[in-house]
């Protein structure tokens, strides 16, 4: 669904944001950034159940974050970058504002700490 006058993003995009809006999906995410674990070897620096860290490996997998393969019993989870890129590209369009804002703010700082510095030597 695409509206007139606003940027086409890609469609999981909301999604993405949610799942990496909480701090455990985050960690798990970072977990399996050293490659890929069953749910039991994710699950063990967390104080949760096994059936929690589940339901937080299907918002992930929901939001193409992560990848599940079933082999044997196991259902070992890993990493899929491609969406997590898309929201990258997407706070990317915003880094021309951050520069300028931060200049904006460097340059305030300055000219406080130029008053303060006058100020001083009046005194």
């Amino acid at each position: 669904m695409e509206e007139i006058g606003y940027i086409n993003t890609q469609p999981n995009l909301d999604a993405v944001f949610s799942a990496l809006a909480d701090p455990t999906r985050r960690a798990i995410l970072s977990r399996l950034a050293d490659g890929q674990a069953s749910v039991n070897e994710i699950a063990a620096p967390f104080k949760m159940s096994q059936p929690a860290v589940s339901r937080h490996l299907k918002v992930l997998e929901r939001a193409g974050l992560i990848e599940r393969d079933v082999d044997e019993q196991r259902r070992p989870a890993r990493l899929k970058a491609q969406n997590m890129a898309y929201a990258v590209d997407w706070l990317t369009e915003f880094k021309v504002f951050w520069g300028t804002s931060f200049d904006q703010l460097e340059n305030v700082l300055v000219k406080m700490k130029q008053a303060e510095a006058k100020e001083t030597d009046h005194e």
